[in-house]
């Protein structure tokens, strides 16, 4: 298991506090998430579209879907019914107007609720997607095998989080993960401590073969993950 890392103090659990953390920063999350990646996201959840396509799934799980990008895409590219779910009210309700704007609210079903106790049935969804979600689990291998519970046999969990780049990028990344980005997004998202937390949770968290073997080790057949960016994101696929 990861190390718990907390966004704002040791008391409450990692939950409520991911919960409040998100609330707090929900009117400007998706301008400081093309901001702080010099929209480098957009590219990066592209790739975990590609996956999703080619399976042709009919039902969606977008498990920390935010305020509903990845839902969104999900929508566009694909002849799914899609479900949304997230800790964060004001992330949903961001989420569903985006949903109302472009005509999808026919199409994509945004839910309230925790990773790690998912409101489904078993084998219920074809695909399960997570998007920069997982480090924000409580119990990281708990939500890993609630996923898999939900996806029907042979049906996919595509995750796509933040990693750990190697090479001579590494050192030009990792000092502007941890010192300018949380500058910025302290300044425009006005929580001191969110933006702090992105760094530290990306040190918690098992990546490449770790995560892999995590996958693995709870409730999926097969497993792989493709680095991209030099290997500041990963995108896994487990096979149930």
């Amino acid at each position: 298991m990861p190390n718990i890392v907390k966004p704002y103090n040791e008391i409450e659990s990692k939950k409520k506090q991911v919960e409040q953390m998100f609330d707090n920063i929900s009117e400007n999350y998706d301008f400081l998430n093309r901001l702080l990646s010099f929209n480098i996201d957009i590219y990066w959840r592209n790739q975990l579209e590609k996956k999703v396509v080619a399976y042709n799934p009919e039902k969606i799980l977008d498990v920390a879907t935010g305020t509903a990008d990845l839902a969104i895409e999900h929508a566009k590219k694909t002849k799914a019914s899609i479900t949304g779910l997230d800790l964060s009210q004001k992330m949903l309700d961001y989420g569903q107007a985006k949903i109302n704007k472009k005509g999808l609210k026919d199409r994509i079903k945004l839910v309230k609720g925790d990773a790690e106790n998912l409101p489904f049935q078993e084998g219920e969804f074809d695909i399960v997607t997570v998007s920069f979600g997982v480090r924000n689990f409580e119990n990281l291998e708990k939500g890993i095998s609630e996923m898999g519970r939900v996806l029907k046999k042979g049906g996919k969990l595509l995750i796509l989080e933040f990693s750990k780049p190697g090479g001579f990028f590494a050192p030009f990344f990792m000092f502007y993960f941890k010192n300018i980005l949380p500058g910025i997004g302290k300044i425009i998202s006005g929580d001191s401590r969110a933006y702090t937390y992105l760094p530290n949770s990306v040190d918690a968290m098992p990546y490449g073969e770790n995560m892999k073997n995590l996958i693995l080790k709870n409730g999926f057949k097969e497993a792989s993950f493709r680095r991209l960016t030099f290997g500041v994101a990963t995108v896994y696929e487990g096979i149930k």
